[in-house]
């Protein structure tokens, strides 16, 4: 019996193991599928701003509504503890993000604010757009300078 015991709690500590592994690495993947799409978006936008792209006030409004969207989505699962770029491959995630936790959270509701304030402008005009771009980018910039590796 006691063996069994021993077996069933080893067995779980394993899993519970395994389970958090799968976790993070859904964080992982949860938090870059969300940059991609901010990429996807802000590309369009910022064609547009650059006169890359010929302005559709719908497509506009749909990539800025998407911008939005993704701004409100809850970090808090996506920031799995010690999954830095030097724990665990395929991020650049720095180890500063744990460490300044709180700061990279405010990066992601100034995001937010830009966003929104681009949504305001998407419908309006590729003038518009070129005025709400520089923004939208700085914050990008912000946590990128700060908590994100080179390649």
């Amino acid at each position: 019996m006691k063996k069994i015991l021993i077996f069933l709690a080893a067995s779980i500590s394993l899993t519970g193991g395994a389970v958090f592994a799968q976790d993070a690495d859904a964080a992982i993947k949860a938090r870059q599928g969300q940059f991609r799409i901010m990429a996807l978006n802000l590309s369009y936008l910022g064609a547009i701003a650059k006169g890359e792209a010929e302005y559709d006030a719908e497509r506009a409004q749909a990539a800025a509504d998407n911008l939005v969207t993704i701004s409100n989505v809850n970090q808090g699962l996506n920031w799995t503890d010690g999954y830095s770029q030097f724990e665990t491959e395929n991020t650049r995630a720095k180890s500063e993000i744990w460490e300044n936790l709180d700061d990279m959270i405010a990066k992601c509701e100034d995001f937010g604010s830009a966003a929104q304030n681009m949504q305001a402008a998407a419908g309006e005009g590729p003038d518009e757009i070129r005025a709400a771009i520089g923004a939208i980018g700085g914050t990008c910039k912000a946590c990128h300078e700060r908590y994100r590796a080179e390649e």
